[in-house]
């Protein structure tokens, strides 16, 4: 799997001329170094004194965060085995009528589930954003740059997988789908780059 692979290697193989892992599992990366980002602000928080009042919210986000995690992790392979599921139909047989039509329908059904996963990560890109922001003024604030940062790896991660939602759904034919996963996309990509922004800004304000 992907996410056994160490750093260096991960980054070696994207950098190969090996077309996946491509640009939906590095968008799944990145918004999991940022959730996890999240949760150790709240590890850095969580027990402290001075933030006694917001233990609860700390304890609440953590639990969260260290979920998302593992989802975007498992997304991060996800996203490639659905890239190969489409780079396998080209290998179907398209001789005959019929083994054309199968090979279709099969390009269908790959071409949507390739849809469906970086809109998962899309959805956990936002959820991600959401409960990061809770932390922004109510975490330590030795550690404030760091919710800044990983509200920039959820944006990019938000933004990237959306650019694979897109590219694959310009190859459906079902309509109800592609306006379905269009609409949805839209306006979780709007709300995600909003959020990161604001996340990011009012960080920014607080380091002066």
């Amino acid at each position: 799997m992907l996410t056994n692979l160490k750093v260096n290697e991960f980054v070696n193989l994207v950098a190969s001329d090996a077309p996946a892992p491509g640009g939906g599992s590095v968008a799944a990366v990145t918004a999991a170094k940022g959730i996890a980002l999240t949760r150790m602000v709240t590890l850095l928080t969580i027990g402290k004194k001075k933030y006694a009042e917001h233990e609860a919210l700390m304890q609440e986000i953590s639990a969260r965060a260290e979920a998302l995690t593992t989802k975007l992790l498992d997304l991060v392979n996800k996203d490639t085995e659905v890239y190969n599921g489409v780079s396998a139909v080209f290998a179907m047989p398209k001789t005959t009528d019929g083994e054309k039509a199968a090979r279709a329908a099969a390009m269908q059904n790959a071409l949507k589930a390739a849809v469906v996963v970086p809109f998962e990560i899309m959805s956990a890109c936002l959820e991600a954003l959401k409960i990061t922001e809770k932390a922004v003024g109510k975490s330590n604030t030795n550690a404030v740059s760091d919710i800044g940062v990983a509200a920039l790896n959820l944006g990019a991660g938000a933004m990237g997988a959306w650019l694979n939602v897109k590219i694959n759904l310009s190859g459906i034919k079902d309509e109800a789908f592609v306006e379905e996963y269009t609409e949805k996309g839209t306006s979780i990509h709007e709300e995600a780059l909003e959020l990161s922004s604001r996340i990011y800004e009012a960080v920014l304000e607080a380091v002066g």
